[in-house]
């Protein structure tokens, strides 16, 4: 029997089909090379994958283009060799990264990313352990990703690079982290997300909620709360677990796809 609930006009399965269909449309393999995902895609190792996405995502604001840029700017001051870098630099090496800048993201930034990446792969096998402890422990990516920003900061640094990391439990909406998480753990048939985390379910993720998908959800009544913040995720969560609860996030490139491509 249909749902009863309706968006904007929309019953609850003319909802779902709309969105199934922007999601074929938008999820496919030349979604890649315009966006920042295109980065970790670069490498086959998961470490370098791993270290290449949550870096790029870390600074995924702003134009695409320029995000690219910039990430790709990172990977050359790392040798193209992420990991190996993340573990073998030298007090010398984080000074070639002097004059590196992306926004508010600079290279005392980047310095201090580098040192507590290589504490976290001291102590873990990969990222994917930490993260797969923490929501088998928890349940939810929330408190994953809080527990990860408190282990990630445990090392010394500086205080202005904290920014840089969201906190869900704090009240951020967590946009870039959540999409590190997405491109880490879902797979499908176009391969645009890189699936390459085999422990923990796409059903857990959260969307990365940005203004492009915000201001969709909120013109297909998938949406009332008017800040993008952690409140209004959870609130889109719910409807995205309804339309789909084994991978609700797939979703996020139809509500992307219609705001910053077909300009909702």
């Amino acid at each position: 029997m249909a749902s009863r609930k309706r968006y904007k006009g929309l019953t609850e399965e003319e909802l779902r089909d709309f969105l199934e269909a922007k999601y074929e449309s938008f999820n496919v393999s030349a979604f890649i090379d315009d966006d920042p995902v295109s980065i970790p895609h670069r490498y086959t190792s998961k470490s370098d994958i791993e270290i290449a996405a949550f870096l790029t995502a870390t600074i995924s604001w702003g134009n695409r283009k320029s995000i690219i840029k910039s990430a790709s700017r990172m990977m050359e001051l790392m040798s193209d060799a992420p990991y190996d870098f993340v573990m073998n630099h030298t007090v010398r090496d984080l000074k070639s990264l002097k004059g590196f800048v992306h926004r508010t993201f600079n290279a005392e930034d980047l310095a201090d990313f580098i040192r507590a990446l290589k504490s976290l792969y001291e102590e873990h096998a990969s990222m994917e352990h930490f993260f797969a402890q923490t929501i088998a422990l928890h349940g939810t990516t929330s408190p994953a990703i809080s527990a990860f920003k408190q282990r990630f900061f445990s090392i010394p640094h500086a205080a202005r690079s904290e920014k840089h990391v969201s906190d869900p439990l704090a009240g951020s909406s967590a946009k870039r982290i959540n999409m590190f998480l997405r491109w880490m753990v879902r797979k499908d048939k176009n391969a645009v997300d890189l699936g390459i985390w085999k422990n923990i379910s796409p059903a857990h993720l959260s969307i990365p909620l940005d203004v492009h998908s915000g201001n969709v959800a909120r013109q297909l009544g998938m949406l009332t709360r008017k800040q993008n913040d952690a409140r209004a995720v959870e609130e889109l969560d719910a409807v995205l677990r309804t339309l789909d609860p084994v991978d609700p996030v797939k979703y996020d490139y139809a509500l992307f796809g219609l705001g910053a491509i077909e300009k909702w």
